[in-house]
């Protein structure tokens, strides 16, 4: 599978456009940032295509500079506090919540972490086996530990919630993470984001099924 600027530009765009339908459909406002999710992926996507001009075509380097950045803030700075924030916000189990609170805190710190990494150390996108490859001077000890335990903050939560329909989309970004790391192990970041961005369109059908509030 080989990605490219089309690529991201189109599921950018028809992400945000099932994103702008999905928020359209909240019935509760608890429901509100869980809802957002799609449209942040389909806006991700769209800057990813800005990284794939900039990199095809020499000269743009604030363009890259910026859509890089931005990509990156969403995948490692919101991403881990967002899922287990919006999950938290629609739970109404008392164990679960403590459960998911513990969650968003130890997601706080891990984007707290990225922030510093990104703010202190050069990231350089290129183009490497058809898909972007972000390379960074990230403190190389802790690059496993991060992914894994970002991969923890970000996937447990949705086992954890007892939010209908969650369990499977936890299911789903699951097998994404495994399917990545399998064949896309260089190209993780880009490809993971691509595939959860892709799957984010079945939190569209949650909100659309979730009955109106009494």
């Amino acid at each position: 599978m080989c990605f490219s600027a089309g690529a991201s530009f189109t599921a950018g765009a028809v992400i945000s456009a099932i994103g702008v339908a999905t928020i359209m459909n909240v019935r509760k406002p608890s429901q509100k940032l869980f809802a957002v999710i799609p449209l942040i992926f389909g806006i991700q996507q769209l800057t990813e295509g800005l990284v794939w001009l900039a990199l095809q075509n020499p000269g743009h380097l604030t363009i890259q500079k910026i859509s890089t950045y931005i990509f990156l803030v969403v995948a490692d700075v919101l991403w881990p506090v967002i899922i287990p924030g919006s999950l938290l916000l629609m739970e109404e189990n008392m164990k679960k919540r403590k459960a998911l609170r513990i969650f968003l805190i130890a997601g706080a710190v891990l984007s707290l972490y990225y922030a510093i990494c990104l703010i202190n150390f050069r990231v350089t996108p290129e183009i490497l086996n058809c898909h972007i490859y972000y390379g960074s001077a990230f403190i190389q000890a802790l690059m496993i530990p991060a992914f894994l335990f970002y991969q923890v903050v970000t996937l447990i939560p949705l086992f954890i919630s007892g939010v209908k329909g969650m369990r499977w989309l936890g299911l789903l970004m699951f097998l994404a993470v495994v399917v990545t790391v399998i064949f896309y192990i260089k190209n993780v970041t880009s490809v993971w984001c691509f595939f959860a961005a892709v799957i984010s369109l079945v939190i569209y059908r949650m909100i659309r099924r979730d009955p109106r509030p009494s």
